[in-house]
């Protein structure tokens, strides 16, 4: 079992480079993946049995190839290939294109798929939808939680992205300097979602999808190198690292949540902390604020209370409502609405979430927050059947049991009967 684990986080952590190096040997997008999902089962027969190889990255790229050569072959549709001395070298063989992109910290595969995906002649959620698919391998129905839509819808809209590049004929070739900077928003918005993929985890799934996270924020360095003085970039790192220093203290023992205000701040990661402050110090300098400034700015009043009750609830309703200015979001509202009960009490914070039921009947977090603002206002009647509703919405046990403890210390505390 231990086995069977190693490989799967091994073909998790290889997915992006091994695709990307597929695409450069055959410029074919249902190729390279095809390809891939052939190695990985390939894989999955011989290394349990054999061990496992020395690189599996290059493993898995020198198998895809051999796979794609076959497949391409016997479709006899492929372009003149390079002899196979050329092609076994399993490093990046098109110097040409490494030349091209002016700055020798643009040479990672990951960030150079990442622009590919995010290709102008797509809509933008296309863009961010097929690159999550494609470069971190999320299911279907994990991106369609992020994007708060079916996973019918999601699942179409990833396939009209593929038909799309196919009918278009979009070239898998790294953009230039100002290609790069048109598709920046569209990386940005990816980068955060394969970060929430991963912080957001709980249970048992925190520990597997934590490289998400990890490789999210290796890759907003990387991306604030090619863009120094970006303030969005800025803040988009320190948003991550700032919210990434908590992870510590987020789950207790068995893998539960642990609200904020539960947190042991003492886990928290200061060096993380500290670089992420000084990010969104920076970035709050050029005054051209943006929302991931904003959210970071959010996190970064957290990060300066020694305990809860030193949190500046004003500053971070201030941000909120600019926030919703900037970028008006059911969500933000949502978010929102929990400064405000801090601020001025649980029935002005309902009277902000009320109106958003219908936006957001699908959103756990909806009806947990919701649940909790009208037991507090004593409608415990009206509080359990919100509370049901978030339990039955819930994505994990972990989040079904955090509902529930949610519940039985709000009781506790307001002291009302589950049954008023």
């Amino acid at each position: 079992m231990a086995d069977l684990a190693w490989i799967d986080a091994a073909l998790l952590a290889a997915r992006a480079q091994a695709i990307s190096a597929l695409l450069r040997y055959f410029r074919d997008l249902d190729i390279a993946e095809e390809a891939y999902q052939e190695a990985c089962l390939r894989a999955l027969k011989t290394w349990p049995q054999n061990g496992p190889p020395r690189d599996p990255t290059a493993w898995l790229i020198f198998v895809g190839r051999n796979v794609a050569l076959d497949q391409v072959r016997r479709q006899k549709k492929q372009e003149p290939l390079p002899q196979d001395d050329q092609i076994s070298d399993l490093g990046d063989a098109e110097s040409d294109v490494a030349e091209r992109l002016d700055g020798a910290h643009y040479r990672d595969d990951i960030l150079r798929l990442l622009f590919i995906c995010c290709h102008p002649d797509l809509p933008a959620t296309q863009q961010v939808a097929l690159a999550l698919r494609i470069v971190s391998g999320l299911s279907v129905k994990q991106i369609a939680r992020a994007f708060l839509v079916g996973e019918s819808a999601m699942e179409q809209r990833i396939t009209r992205a593929k038909a799309r590049i196919a009918a278009a004929e979009v070239p898998f070739e790294a953009p230039g300097p100002v290609e790069r900077g048109e598709r920046l928003a569209a990386v940005a918005a990816m980068l955060y979602l394969v970060f929430n993929e991963g912080y957001s985890a709980s249970g048992a799934e925190a520990d597997r999808r934590r490289p998400f996270s990890e490789e999210a924020i290796r890759l907003a360095r990387l991306l604030l190198r090619l863009f120094p003085t970006e303030p969005e970039i800025m803040g988009l790192a320190a948003l991550m690292l700032l919210q990434h220093a908590r992870s510590a203290a987020r789950l207790d023992n068995s893998g539960a949540i642990v609200l904020l205000d539960d947190q042991d701040r003492a886990l928290w990661d200061r060096h993380l902390i500290a670089e992420g402050l000084a990010l969104i110090d920076k970035a709050m300098r050029h005054q051209r604020p943006g929302p991931y400034q904003i959210q970071a700015a959010i996190a970064a009043v957290h990060a300066r209370a020694a305990r809860p009750e030193e949190t500046d609830w004003a500053r971070i309703d201030l941000l909120y409502a600019t926030l919703e200015h900037i970028q008006p979001s059911p969500v933000v509202t949502l978010n929102r609405a929990v400064a405000v009960a801090k601020l001025r009490g649980p029935e002005a914070a309902l009277a902000l979430v009320e109106p958003l039921e219908a936006s957001l009947s699908g959103y756990f977090h909806f009806f947990g927050l919701k649940g909790g603002l009208l037991l507090q206002l004593g409608r415990g009647r009206e509080a359990r059947i919100a509370f049901d509703r978030a339990i039955a919405l819930a994505n994990s046990a972990s989040e079904a049991a955090h509902i529930r403890l949610h519940i039985d210390r709000l009781m506790q505390d307001s002291g009302v009967s589950s049954a008023s």
